[in-house]
């Protein structure tokens, strides 16, 4: 049975490289002060945090900042809209913050007779155990399967997240590796990759699945 999953976008006209995600987050919060709802942190005080799917996501799209809220999350739009707004720092330098864009989906999520196209940039898939057997191995085709592997984990993850549980198999099949290089977190080096892969299932737009997805990993687009 399908369910439809809710997601909006907010769109940004505020330049930022994918470096400056987690600043733009940070200036997000700084906005909202006290009033900060725990899903746009994932906080929940006394150095714990909400560690369920994240609601809230900060994301570089078209090179702009953006903000994607998945379910719950919308309800929390108008607190963003009446406070993001004007001037903001992001790391060291002001930046003007207008809406140039706002973009409501209805997904309904389930298993499909016919394969979709998607995109997944800046996706973190290699743990440190995964991370040894992906560069130990030596043919294509053996690290295609790894990353199909750790793909189809994260899209379930990801349903599991928002209460989907499948009642039939998901099928998933990367078709390109588009792009690889290494990015550094907290002064950890992680490999990201770009990839283009089908799977019979339909996902909402500019949702994250995987590692950081909170800070614009992860992201899915559908390949036109």
């Amino acid at each position: 049975m399908e369910k439809y999953i809710r997601t909006l976008t907010i769109f940004y006209d505020t330049e930022i490289s994918y470096g400056e995600i987690p600043l733009f987050r940070g200036a997000v919060l700084k906005s909202l002060g006290d009033k900060a709802h725990v899903l746009y942190h994932n906080h929940t005080g006394d150095d714990t945090f909400r560690y369920s799917y994240p609601l809230v996501q900060y994301k570089r799209l078209n090179g702009k900042a953006a903000i994607t809220c998945v379910e719950e999350g919308i309800d929390l739009v108008g607190q963003l809209l009446s406070h993001l707004y004007g001037s903001m720092s992001i790391g060291r330098r002001e930046a003007l913050c207008q809406v140039t864009e706002v973009k409501a989906s209805k997904t309904p999520v389930g298993i499909e007779s016919a394969t979709t196209s998607y995109q997944l940039l800046h996706w973190l898939p290699l743990n440190g155990r995964n991370y040894a057997r992906y560069q130990s191995t030596d043919e294509l085709v053996e690290k295609v399967k790894i990353l199909e592997h750790v793909l189809t984990g994260n899209i379930l993850s990801f349903l599991k997240g928002i209460g989907i549980h499948l009642e039939e198999p998901l099928q998933v099949s990367i078709t390109e590796i588009t792009k690889q290089q290494v990015v550094s977190y907290k002064q950890v080096k992680l490999m990201s990759f770009d990839v283009r892969f089908k799977a019979n299932l339909s996902l909402p737009p500019f949702i994250g699945i995987g590692k950081n997805v909170s800070i614009g990993n992860g992201i899915i687009r559908k390949n036109q």
